[in-house]
């Protein structure tokens, strides 16, 4: 390689495989390398590469990695030494042209490194692009949700119809995780919910002489609303989280594209278990939290001076059947929202550590918001209905 006058262009002898050539360009020197930067292109081009940036001075740095085919560590390492270099001499750099190949490899790594500064045409960004960007990425969300719902059903049907193929240890693995293991903390919530109600209802009913109905309002309240719904939230924050980091970590692994690589379906062979095992143990969790809630707002009705059989003879006489099986109803169709968001968030994992706390911050975000979504379409529905 030899060295010309700043505004003339540095070229590498052309070899197979790989290529750099150097120019200016508005006052900044321009890297372009071409070709597959492999631990043999790369060889070839580093030494041209390094010759280039002896006269970078206090220019910007700009890497063209249009032609790049193929990048592995060995081409991800010379431009990371390129960047560096270019830092360290106060002109910083950037990036232009990388595929998406590229820039996965890149996102491996902190982009800090090999990005300094915003990214060009995205720092001075309008409200309407900005209203832009957001519509296209609820519409390409909403797209990828339809998708993943169809995968799903299909799913879902196929284990209906060949129920042997179904991995039930992992079904029953998961309903252990998601369902048994979170009694502690559903029977500490329920009952604290029972005792709340309790306490916020009697003081204005005691005003009318009317506490003997805090049992009523306390049953109704947990039986239709209160208990499926502090259920499903509980199980999205500690079952749909956990989903998304499993299949996010497989994700990132590369395990779920060798599931696919082997025949395997992932959301036949991932997602049906986890679903199943969420349909199954919700309904029973919510249960659970029902008959904690109760005897929460016992202890405080008996506080009160009244006997338990008053108690009993109130929730008796205040819900029935339609009250219980409701609730059930909602806590079955929440479950399957915690179990389908959290895998679902989980499959649609970047690159890096940091994709998969942000699969799991989404997961939980989402589950919530479609659960509350779903109970207010529940409410609805039960009122048009009269139960």
């Amino acid at each position: 390689m030899q060295h010309t006058g700043p505004s003339e262009t540095l070229r590498a002898e052309p070899r197979p495989g790989a290529s750099v050539e150097a120019r200016d360009e508005g006052g900044a020197l321009v890297l372009r390398l071409a070709g597959r930067l492999d631990a043999a292109g790369t060889a070839r081009v580093w030494g041209a590469s390094e010759d280039a940036l002896r006269g970078l001075g206090e220019r910007r740095l700009v890497l063209d990695l249009t032609g790049v085919e193929y990048a592995d560590g060995a081409g991800i390492a010379l431009l990371f030494d390129c960047v560096q270099r270019a830092e360290r001499k106060g002109g910083g750099a950037e990036l232009r042209g990388a595929s998406d190949e590229v820039r996965g490899q890149l996102e491996l790594h902190d982009p800090d490194v090999w990005c300094g500064g915003p990214q060009p045409g995205r720092e001075h960004a309008g409200l309407v692009v900005e209203v832009g960007h957001a519509s296209v990425t609820a519409w390409t969300e909403a797209r990828d949700l339809i998708t993943f719902t169809g995968a799903v059903a299909s799913a879902l049907l196929f284990a209906l119809r060949h129920p042997r193929q179904v991995r039930w240890r992992d079904v029953v693995r998961v309903s252990e995780k998601a369902g048994v293991n979170a009694l502690p903390i559903i029977a500490i919530i329920g009952s604290l919910m029972g005792l709340i109600l309790a306490f916020q209802s009697a003081i204005p009913m005691k005003k009318f002489g009317a506490d003997l109905f805090v049992a009523d309002l306390v049953a109704i309240s947990l039986l239709r609303e209160l208990g499926p719904l502090m259920t499903a939230i509980v199980l999205c924050g500690r079952s749909g989280s956990a989903f998304a980091a499993e299949l996010g970590t497989m994700k990132v692994n590369e395990e779920v594209d060798a599931l696919a690589t082997m025949g395997l379906e992932p959301v036949r062979f991932l997602v049906v278990p986890r679903i199943i095992a969420a349909v199954v143990t919700t309904p029973m969790l919510a249960v659970f939290a029902n008959l904690c809630g109760l005897v929460g707002g016992a202890i405080v009705f008996l506080s009160f001076g009244h006997p338990l059989v008053a108690y009993y003879r109130q929730v008796q006489g205040a819900v029935t059947h339609v009250d219980l099986l409701g609730g059930i109803f909602k806590a079955f169709v929440f479950g399957i929202i915690v179990a389908a968001v959290g895998c679902a968030r989980g499959l649609q994992t970047g690159h890096g550590a940091s994709a998969v706390g942000h699969s799991t911050t989404r997961a939980v975000v989402s589950g919530i918001l479609l659960i509350v979504i779903a109970d207010m379409a529940f409410a609805l529905l039960y009122y048009a209905l009269d139960i």
